[in-house]
C-alpha cells in the first residue's frame, strides 16, 4: 500500500542494522526489548512504521516505511540517539560507558521490482 501525503504518494522501505561499540555482546532479552520500545517510540513521533524488528547480543535488524521529507541519516542518527539513552537509563550496560551503537550502520532500500525491470521498464517508454 502507498503512503499517500499531501504533495506525494510513496513507498519507502529500507532495511537498517545496527551494530554495538566495538561489537561488543551486550544485549540481552530485556535489552532489545528496551530498544524496541524506544524505537516504536521514534517512530510514531517521527510519522514513520517498524515493520519488523529483532537482534542478537551484538546487532540489531529493523525494517521501516517511511515518508520522503524524511531522510535515512535522520532515522538512524534519531533512533540510535533515543534508543541508546534509554538503554543506559533502563539500567543496562553500555560497552564503553558512553555510547551504546557503532558510529556505523547498514541500510538498504527494499521492495519495488527489480533492478533489471525498472532499467528495461524505463529503457521501452516512448521518447517524443
Amino acid at each position: 500500500m502507498y503512503r499517500r501525503e499531501r504533495h506525494s504518494v510513496s513507498d519507502l522501505k529500507a532495511h537498517l542494522i545496527f551494530v554495538t561499540k566495538y561489537r561488543k555482546a551486550v544485549l540481552d532479552d530485556s535489552g532489545l526489548e528496551t530498544i524496541h520500545q524506544s524505537f516504536r517510540t521514534v517512530a510514531k513521533k517521527m510519522n514513520f512504521q517498524l515493520l519488523e524488528f529483532n537482534g542478537e547480543t551484538d546487532h540489531v535488524h529493523i525494517l521501516i516505511e517511511y515518508p520522503p521529507k524524511l531522510s535515512i541519516s535522520q532515522i538512524v542518527n534519531t533512533l540510535k540517539g533515543v534508543s541508546s539513552r534509554r538503554y543506559g537509563q533502563a539500567g543496562h550496560a553500555k560497552p564503553h560507558g558512553v555510547s551504546l551503537w557503532s558510529p556505523s550502520h547498514f541500510a538498504v532500500s527494499v521492495g519495488g521490482a527489480p533492478l533489471e525491470v525498472l532499467k528495461q521498464y524505463i529503457q521501452n517508454q516512448k521518447s517524443p
